[in-house]
């Protein structure tokens, strides 16, 4: 993910707004000190400019680390599911980036859900599309009286970042413009016998597809 960051287009923007604003901040102190005010006034606002540009790109670079492009289909994961005894399961999640991670769930469905940023067609001139993130994954189960008081398994997908661009967007209203829309989207699916599922996500949310039934041992 670092390596990723680092060659973002919006992370090297907010470098260079970044050394741009503080050579202007600079070259406005050296102005002051010879009494150019009038230049010193512009080069330090012009600098400050820069400066909260670079903070906002940088933001964004951060934030949407962990979130992967949405093209109009795709494979968000593939999951392995085996029946452990009555009402559990073991699920094995395998992300598009060679991870693999296995859960113990309880319940009589699996359950996955994930957060979409979609963002002002304005923003795709910067690089900015579409995209999601697998947020968790959980049992579910049929019986809504089981739902309450039956024991509940819930386990983490998406990643830790150090700017949280989802949970920012439906926090501060003035994002808006910048971010078309911000929700969440999730699917379930029995799980009665062993079985290989598609996880897929589009323009309209999560799907699962079942890709490869299992034999029975």
């Amino acid at each position: 993910m670092p390596s990723e960051l680092f060659t973002s287009p919006l992370f090297l923007a907010a470098i260079l707004f970044g050394v741009m604003g503080v050579v202007l901040l600079f070259a406005g102190l050296v102005a002051f000190v010879r009494l150019r005010l009038l230049s010193f006034l512009f080069r330090t606002l012009f600098g400050l400019l820069l400066l909260a540009l670079g903070g906002v790109a940088g933001t964004i670079a951060i934030g949407i680390q962990g979130y992967r492009a949405l093209q109009r289909e795709d494979v968000a994961a593939r999951i392995t599911v085996k029946p452990a005894g009555p009402q559990r399961f073991n699920a094995t999640i395998r992300f598009p980036d060679g991870r693999a991670a296995t859960y113990v769930l309880a319940g009589d469905e699996i359950y996955v859900d994930a957060r979409i940023l979609k963002w002002h067609p304005y923003a795709n001139w910067i690089g900015l599309h579409t995209a999601y993130e697998l947020d968790r994954v959980a049992g579910r189960y049929h019986d809504i009286d089981e739902e309450r008081s039956a024991p509940r398994t819930v386990h983490a997908l998406a990643s830790d970042k150090p700017v949280d661009l989802y949970g920012l967007r439906r926090r501060y209203t003035f994002l808006a413009p910048l971010i078309d829309a911000e929700y969440g989207s999730a699917t379930f699916v029995p799980v009665t016998q062993p079985a290989e599922f598609e996880l897929r996500v589009s323009t309209t949310g999560l799907l699962i597809r079942e890709s490869v039934p299992l034999q029975k041992p």
